[in-house]
Protein backbone atom coordinates (compact mmCIF):
# COMPACT_ATOMS: atom_id res chain seq x y z
CA UNK A 1 0.00 0.00 0.00
CA UNK A 2 1.37 3.39 -0.97
CA UNK A 3 1.06 6.27 1.46
CA UNK A 4 1.34 8.87 -1.31
CA UNK A 5 -0.05 7.71 -4.67
CA UNK A 6 0.80 11.00 -6.43
CA UNK A 7 4.46 10.71 -5.40
CA UNK A 8 4.43 7.12 -6.70
CA UNK A 9 2.93 8.35 -10.01
CA UNK A 10 5.60 11.05 -10.40
CA UNK A 11 8.40 8.64 -9.43
CA UNK A 12 7.29 6.07 -12.03
CA UNK A 13 7.35 8.75 -14.73
CA UNK A 14 10.76 10.04 -13.53
CA UNK A 15 12.30 6.55 -13.42
CA UNK A 16 10.89 5.48 -16.80
CA UNK A 17 12.12 8.62 -18.54
CA UNK A 18 15.60 8.36 -17.03
CA UNK A 19 15.77 4.68 -18.06
CA UNK A 20 14.70 5.53 -21.62
CA UNK A 21 11.41 3.61 -21.64
CA UNK A 22 8.81 4.52 -24.24
CA UNK A 23 5.69 3.57 -22.23
CA UNK A 24 4.99 3.51 -18.50
CA UNK A 25 1.96 1.88 -16.84
CA UNK A 26 0.57 3.39 -13.65
CA UNK A 27 -2.44 2.35 -11.51
CA UNK A 28 -5.28 4.76 -12.25
CA UNK A 29 -7.22 7.25 -10.15
CA UNK A 30 -9.22 10.33 -11.10
CA UNK A 31 -6.49 12.70 -9.86
CA UNK A 32 -3.78 10.84 -11.82
CA UNK A 33 -5.95 11.00 -14.94
CA UNK A 34 -6.33 14.78 -14.58
CA UNK A 35 -2.57 15.25 -14.07
CA UNK A 36 -1.92 13.09 -17.15
CA UNK A 37 -4.27 15.24 -19.24
CA UNK A 38 -2.43 18.38 -18.11
CA UNK A 39 0.98 16.86 -18.96
CA UNK A 40 -0.33 15.98 -22.43
CA UNK A 41 -1.89 19.42 -23.03
CA UNK A 42 1.35 21.15 -22.01
CA UNK A 43 3.45 18.92 -24.31
CA UNK A 44 5.41 16.94 -21.72
CA UNK A 45 4.16 13.51 -22.83
CA UNK A 46 3.49 12.07 -26.28
CA UNK A 47 0.14 10.37 -25.62
CA UNK A 48 -1.85 8.56 -22.97
CA UNK A 49 -4.50 5.88 -22.72
CA UNK A 50 -6.87 4.98 -19.89
CA UNK A 51 -7.65 1.27 -19.58
CA UNK A 52 -10.43 0.19 -17.23
CA UNK A 53 -10.10 -3.57 -17.69
CA UNK A 54 -8.80 -4.22 -14.16
CA UNK A 55 -10.53 -3.39 -10.89
CA UNK A 56 -8.63 -0.12 -10.50
CA UNK A 57 -7.67 0.55 -14.10
CA UNK A 58 -4.36 1.55 -15.64
CA UNK A 59 -2.98 4.75 -17.13
CA UNK A 60 -0.55 4.07 -20.01
CA UNK A 61 1.69 7.04 -20.77
CA UNK A 62 3.92 7.30 -23.85
CA UNK A 63 6.89 9.43 -22.82
CA UNK A 64 8.31 12.13 -25.07
CA UNK A 65 11.99 12.47 -26.01
CA UNK A 66 13.99 15.01 -28.02
CA UNK A 67 14.40 13.87 -31.63
CA UNK A 68 18.09 14.69 -31.91
CA UNK A 69 19.62 14.34 -28.43
CA UNK A 70 17.25 11.54 -27.26
CA UNK A 71 16.93 13.29 -23.88
CA UNK A 72 13.58 13.19 -22.09
CA UNK A 73 11.35 16.27 -22.42
CA UNK A 74 10.61 16.15 -18.67
CA UNK A 75 13.87 17.34 -17.13
CA UNK A 76 12.54 17.39 -13.58
CA UNK A 77 9.25 16.43 -11.96
CA UNK A 78 9.01 17.23 -8.26
CA UNK A 79 6.33 16.64 -5.63
CA UNK A 80 5.64 19.77 -3.57
CA UNK A 81 2.73 19.05 -1.22
CA UNK A 82 3.14 15.81 0.71
CA UNK A 83 0.73 14.00 3.06
CA UNK A 84 2.91 15.05 6.00
CA UNK A 85 3.20 18.70 4.95
CA UNK A 86 0.52 20.10 2.68
CA UNK A 87 1.38 23.23 0.67
CA UNK A 88 -1.54 25.56 -0.04
CA UNK A 89 -1.45 28.90 -1.86
CA UNK A 90 -4.06 31.54 -2.56
CA UNK A 91 -4.60 33.08 -5.98
CA UNK A 92 -2.07 35.89 -5.35
CA UNK A 93 0.73 33.52 -4.26
CA UNK A 94 0.62 31.05 -7.18
CA UNK A 95 4.14 29.79 -7.99
CA UNK A 96 6.05 30.37 -11.23
CA UNK A 97 8.37 27.57 -12.23
CA UNK A 98 11.60 28.60 -14.01
CA UNK A 99 10.19 32.07 -14.78
CA UNK A 100 7.23 30.58 -16.63
CA UNK A 101 9.12 27.89 -18.58
CA UNK A 102 7.82 25.08 -16.36
CA UNK A 103 4.41 24.39 -14.91
CA UNK A 104 3.03 24.00 -11.40
CA UNK A 105 0.04 21.68 -11.13
CA UNK A 106 -2.53 22.95 -8.63
CA UNK A 107 -5.56 21.14 -7.18
CA UNK A 108 -8.25 23.80 -6.79
CA UNK A 109 -11.96 23.79 -6.00
CA UNK A 110 -12.49 24.21 -9.78
CA UNK A 111 -10.49 21.06 -10.55
CA UNK A 112 -6.85 20.22 -11.27
CA UNK A 113 -5.10 22.84 -13.43
CA UNK A 114 -1.83 24.62 -14.06
CA UNK A 115 -0.90 27.70 -12.05
CA UNK A 116 -1.43 29.87 -15.14
CA UNK A 117 -5.02 28.64 -15.50
CA UNK A 118 -5.59 29.06 -11.76
CA UNK A 119 -4.39 32.67 -11.97
CA UNK A 120 -6.88 33.34 -14.80
CA UNK A 121 -9.71 31.79 -12.78
CA UNK A 122 -8.54 33.58 -9.60
CA UNK A 123 -8.40 30.28 -7.68
CA UNK A 124 -5.89 28.99 -5.15
CA UNK A 125 -5.39 25.48 -3.83
CA UNK A 126 -2.90 22.73 -3.08
CA UNK A 127 0.35 22.75 -5.06
CA UNK A 128 0.75 19.14 -6.22
CA UNK A 129 3.97 19.24 -8.26
CA UNK A 130 6.40 21.18 -10.44
CA UNK A 131 7.26 19.97 -13.95
CA UNK A 132 10.00 21.33 -16.22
Amino acid sequence: MFTDPIADYLTRIRNASSAGHRVVEIPASNLKKEITKILFDQGYILSYKFEDNAVQGVVKIALKYDKFTKEPVIKKIKRVSTPGLRKYVNSQELPRVLNGLGIAIISTSHGVMTSKQAKLENAGGEVLCYVY
